[in-house]
């Protein structure tokens, strides 16, 4: 038998006039009679319901959406998504969310659509290519990319494929105004980073430490925010602007850790192949201090392996000045050579190696790091877990003329966290990460460990 809707409020008084049924009311008997007596004042007639099939109110909302009648056809839709029918769901979503990208101009809605479709099914590669097309359209090219590759993890019929090789090379098509940002509670063993020491070993001795020295724990604000621009400036050419801000803040403001930086440059496609350079400042607030400011060049080239695998390469050269040590200004060199992967669509990783120079005036203050971080993410239902583990090996030019030896830091951080879509508020959802940071130093002063937890709310796409 087939599934019945019985349709009230808005949808059935709109299908009232919109579809034929039968007769709703009768003509006024002819009768040639005396005068009635006085009736009381009419009252309002009850709202009109109708009983359709699914086909039927699919019908009905894709007519409505072809006539440019959007609020009517989102409700009809709506009410097909909160049948309890998975594949009758899914259809109903998938339509919403293609009137949303198409018609009514709202990516981030069609956004969320699509990826409950995939928390519930998640090898439809149909649905990952349009949510890698609206991704485009909202600026976020590396989650599109990712998209893209787990859609070729899931396996492509040749149409389908021929769709996603047309959007990684159209992924120039961007949006030109965008940013995000998140917000986290973010409780803290060790707010400063700072050794647990009560004595710091001297070549004249040990000194006692200060509190503001040692190891704090609280609970601080972390607010963290972007936003860009890009300009077109040619077929396969834009210019991106870029702003971001951070900061960490607790009650104590002297721990405060607050920056800021503006990038501008061009942006080059051909083929698949991405490459980006940039002019960049950077401006840092340490206890709500000025702390210091760095400028300079970074760059970026992104290129497939395979339709599963993608490289990319990262570098910058940046003038440092630390306004309250003249001795650590100086230059700031960085290159890093990072892959991701997708084993299956809800399944993904990757390493990423990296190695700094920072050649300082003073030769105690430069020093030498390389490092290697690796993550892997899986989607388990409607929560997608991320865990990280990194670890980098630093070393000092020469010893600082205080300290008994030459800085050798051995630091390495691992950990976790969960996005739960499930509890998805328009566009946001809530993130929980938890870690353990730490790192061993031939000076006292650089040691330190700490857990740390973050639960606010991210973009929930």
């Amino acid at each position: 038998m087939a599934k019945l809707f019985k349709a009230t409020g808005m949808i059935a008084a709109m299908a009232a006039g919109a579809l034929p049924f039968a007769a709703q009311a009768q003509d006024a008997p002819q009768e040639a009679a005396a005068p009635a007596a006085p009736q009381a004042p009419a009252q309002p007639a009850p709202p009109q319901s109708v009983e359709m099939s699914a086909a039927q109110l699919f019908q009905y909302a894709d007519a409505a959406r072809d006539r440019g009648d959007y609020p009517t056809a989102e409700a009809a839709y709506q009410a097909l998504a909160a049948d309890p029918d998975l594949d009758l769901r899914t259809e109903a979503r998938f339509r919403l969310a293609m009137m949303y990208m198409d018609q009514m101009h709202k990516p981030r809605d069609a956004a969320v659509l699509l990826r409950r479709i995939l928390d519930d099914k998640p090898d439809v590669a149909r649905v990952r290519v349009e949510l890698a097309r609206v991704q485009v359209a909202l600026g976020n090219l590396g989650d599109a990319a990712r998209e893209l590759r787990a859609a070729e993890a899931a396996g492509l019929p040749p149409e389908v494929e021929n769709q996603v090789r047309f959007f990684a090379n159209a992924l120039s098509a961007q949006k030109r105004f965008g940013g995000g940002f998140e917000i986290a509670a973010a409780p803290s063993s060790n707010v400063n980073r700072a050794t647990k020491s009560d004595t710091l070993g001297t070549i004249i001795g040990d000194f006692v430490l200060s509190d503001d020295a040692k190891a704090q724990s609280g609970i601080g604000l972390s607010v963290k925010g972007q936003t860009y621009y890009r300009l077109p400036a040619g077929k396969t050419t834009d210019v991106l602007l870029r702003a971001s801000a951070s900061g960490d803040l607790y009650r104590k403001s002297e721990f405060d850790d607050i920056s800021g930086s503006l990038q501008a440059g061009p942006q080059w496609q051909w083929g698949r192949d991405r490459l980006a350079l940039s002019a960049a400042t950077t401006w840092r607030w340490y206890g709500l201090e000025y702390y210091s400011f760095s400028y300079g060049l970074t760059g970026n080239w992104q290129h497939p392996l395979s339709p599963r695998t993608q490289l990319r390469i990262d570098g910058s050269v940046l003038e440092e000045n630390n306004v309250r040590n003249d001795l650590e200004d100086g230059e700031n060199y960085t290159l890093a050579l990072g892959i991701d992967h997708s084993f299956s669509p809800r399944f993904g990783g990757g390493f990423q190696l990296s190695g700094n120079r920072d050649q300082a005036s003073d030769p105690g203050y430069s020093t030498t790091s390389g490092g290697v971080n690796a993550y892997l993410y899986r989607e388990l239902g409607r929560t997608t877990a991320v865990a990280n583990v990194s670890y980098r090996h630093l070393e000092a030019d020469e010893r600082l003329f205080l300290y008994p030896e030459r800085r050798k830091d051995d630091y390495a951080s691992v950990s976790l966290s969960g996005t739960f879509r499930a509890l998805t508020f328009h566009t946001f959802a809530p993130l929980l990460r938890v870690g353990y940071e730490r790192n061993w130093s031939t000076v006292e002063i650089y040691s330190f460990d700490r857990f740390y937890s973050e639960i606010g709310i991210v973009a929930a796409f």
